[in-house]
């Protein structure tokens, strides 16, 4: 029980001032006219201005509050390495029985594991949600049982007691890691990239010139070179295909290393084409070809070549050709020489007049079996005697047609094999309301390729087929551009003719035979894509070796998916039938492991502001001692805590000092006395 004097003033503090200067005034005035009462008269004075300042005794009954320590626990990723997991655990369980053990103090004990999304140890995030759980009056320390190697301390709290960090860190230990700088997200096909790697060591590392490291594109086999360690390498490197390519970058485990998990580096490269070359060679101007036109000018990535027929050799009207032709139609230099330089060639209702000889013709056919691609944008003549099927292109072409000219209005339909084709599927959702009609088609039979688009009388309108190791499509039909003048509100014009291009040079979004996944985090979604009906399990290789067979959902026509979540980072295998892919998992370099040597750097700053200090467990647990706040909290063999001495009122109680009948007795007494006195009785 504890006891004091408190004041609860009846009036103004300033207002009472007054009353005591007029008391004191009055005091003064009667000694000096010779008063004998006017100390009698003064000390009434004093007695109702202690009154007024209502003093009053409270006592209080107090019950002591115990101390409270907080104990954080690392068990982050970079705390699972040696032996550090025992070490923290052990060290853990004496200090948290030492400080126990001390009067009137109590342990609270907090663990923190990796972050979300690759942020690393949020091990001051943790303190300050445990320092907001408890009274700030009651902390009395706060220690760390970590390798100190923490992602947050930007978001330090103030903190009420001393900070001390026993870190995990051996004598000896060290190690290696691999760095990958300046990895570009994507890289043009054909073109050298250079990426820049480190092979640093740290702590108590070998002395040695050179390591190995191992180099693989998509899991294939690596390659081997041995590069200079802390020392920047600038690697050369030329993407081998377009999409995504996954390089791979190892050193393998020396000796006594802390840890492989920072030896390797995923990085996800896609290619991309630089530019697209297209030679459009139109047979006769119409009212479609500019569409074509537009539709490849509107792409940056697209060099287009467009030579149009104006005047067919045999309509004679003497005017002369210098007149009709800004340039030569440079049919040898097209055709023979630079025709490996195209990515794509476009006949639009093209016909054979004899401007391109047969052993043009013939080398077409020959471009597009060693890789090359052609559409055929048929109109009336693809049906006549000259058409472009009575040549050698007759090879390639993926239908014949039967001479027959279809005029009357049909609307064009995906065909049940057009719904799972890229180039097909999912028209219908581009476009709102009936499809426009068209006004015309070419009788198609003899079909070896596969029909995505139907049309009049549900004949072929778009059919595409693979030659050799290159493409051919036919369009059956030169009214694609009524869509774009919207005629009977048009129709996905602009989306078909894109993909039908795109795909044609073999873009691999648009491959009817793919599989690959998406990535997000630890999950991946796995897509494979086939004309086929059903398509089996996917096999998953994980990066340890273990094989898990899934099964894959049919989530839209030729498309099926399955989700995986991946155990460990890194290089993971999928197969599907002769489908396969690779996918790296996880950041390249996992925050955890970019630095694995303990230390106490980090949070050096807070533990001197606080008086902290900062040892190896391996040296021992401290002893813990109590020291006066503001005082130096650690030594060369223990850890001070700083006793706060709180403490919870359990009542309180109040007595007055001048209870009314005494003031008024005694201001009574006082008064009568002065005027006894004053009259001489």
């Amino acid at each position: 029980m504890t006891g004091s004097i408190i004041f609860d003033p009846l009036l103004p503090i300033w207002l009472i001032a007054a009353l005591g200067g007029m008391a004191l005034a009055g005091a003064a005035l009667a000694l000096s006219r010779g008063l004998s009462g006017w100390a009698l008269r003064g000390l009434a004075g004093i007695v109702v201005l202690a009154a007024l300042m209502g003093p009053a005794l409270q006592r209080e009954e107090r019950a002591d509050l115990t101390d409270i320590v907080i104990v954080i626990e690392d068990e982050s990723s970079s705390q699972q390495l040696a032996t550090r997991a025992e070490d923290t655990a052990r060290a853990a369980e004496t200090l948290a029985a030492r400080i126990a053990a001390r009067d009137n103090t109590e342990v609270r004990r907090v663990t923190v594991s990796d972050g979300s999304e690759n942020s690393g140890t949020q091990m001051m995030t943790a303190l300050a949600e445990a320092l907001a759980e408890e009274p700030l009056g009651r902390i009395a320390g706060i220690f760390m049982l970590s390798d100190g190697r923490l992602h947050d301390i930007e978001r330090a709290p103030n903190l009420p007691a001393p900070l001390h960090l026993l870190h995990t860190g051996r004598t000896g230990d060290w190690d290696r890691r691999l760095i990958v700088e300046n990895a570009p997200a994507f890289a043009i096909l054909g073109e050298e990239i250079t990426l820049s790697l480190r092979v640093d060591d740290s702590g108590d590392a070998p002395s040695v010139a050179t390591v190995p490291l191992d180099i693989s594109v998509d899991g294939e086999t690596p390659q081997r070179f041995d590069v200079p360690v802390n020392q920047e390498i600038n690697l050369p490197l030329i993407l081998p295909h377009g999409g995504r390519n996954v390089l791979q970058f190892t050193t393998p485990l020396a000796e006594g290393e802390l840890t492989d998990r920072n030896n390797s580096a995923l990085i996800q490269i896609n290619g991309v084409r630089d530019r697209l070359s297209v030679l459009l060679v139109s047979g006769e101007p119409h009212a479609g070809g500019r569409t074509w036109r537009n539709l490849l000018k509107s792409d940056s990535s697209v060099d287009l070549v467009h030579f149009t027929i104006l005047r067919p050799p045999e309509k004679q009207d003497g005017v002369p050709v210098r007149e009709l032709s800004l340039i030569a139609f440079p049919t040898r230099e097209l055709f023979l020489e630079k025709i490996d330089d195209f990515d794509l060639i476009i006949f639009d209702r093209y016909k054979r007049r004899g401007i391109l000889p047969s052993l043009y013709l013939d080398n077409v056919r020959n471009y597009v079996e060693q890789g090359g691609a052609v559409l055929i944008n048929a109109g009336p003549d693809f049906a006549s005697a000259d058409s472009l099927y009575r040549s050698p292109l007759e090879a390639i072409v993926p239908a014949r047609p039967t001479a027959r000219v279809i005029e009357e209005g049909y609307r064009p339909a995906i065909s049940e094999l057009g719904a799972r084709h890229p180039v097909t599927a999912g028209l219908e959702q581009m476009h709102a309301g009936e499809w426009g009609r068209w006004l015309r088609q070419i009788d198609l039979d003899e079909v070896t390729g596969d029909v995505l688009m139907t049309g009049a009388e549900e004949r072929p309108l778009l059919v595409l087929d693979r030659v050799g190791e290159g493409r051919v499509a036919l369009l059956a039909s030169d009214h694609a551009w009524l869509w774009n003048r919207g005629f009977e509100g048009g129709g996905p014009q602009l989306e078909l003719l894109r993909r039908l291009a795109h795909w044609m040079m073999k873009e691999p979004e648009l491959e009817e035979e793919a599989l690959w996944a998406e990535a997000t985090g630890q999950q991946m979604c796995i897509i494979r894509r086939t004309l086929e009906e059903g398509a089996g399990d996917v096999t998953i290789t994980t990066p340890l070796g273990d094989e898990v067979i899934l099964p894959m959902e049919e989530v839209s026509p030729g498309r099926y998916e399955a989700l995986y979540d991946g155990p460990v980072i890194g290089l993971y295998r999928l197969a599907n039938g002769d489908q396969t892919a690779v996918i790296g998992l996880g950041p390249a370099a996992p925050v955890e492991f970019e630095q694995t040597m303990a230390s106490a750097d980090i949070l050096a700053p807070l533990i001197a502001a606080t008086n902290g200090g900062a040892r190896a467990i391996e040296d021992g647990v401290p002893a813990i001692r109590a020291v006066r706040e503001g005082r130096p909290a650690s030594g060369s063999t223990w850890m001070g805590i700083t006793p706060r001495g709180a403490y919870r009122t359990a009542s309180v109680t109040q007595t007055d000092l001048l209870p009314a009948w005494l003031v008024l007795a005694l201001i009574s007494a006082l008064i009568l006395g002065g005027w006894l006195r004053e009259g001489r009785r």
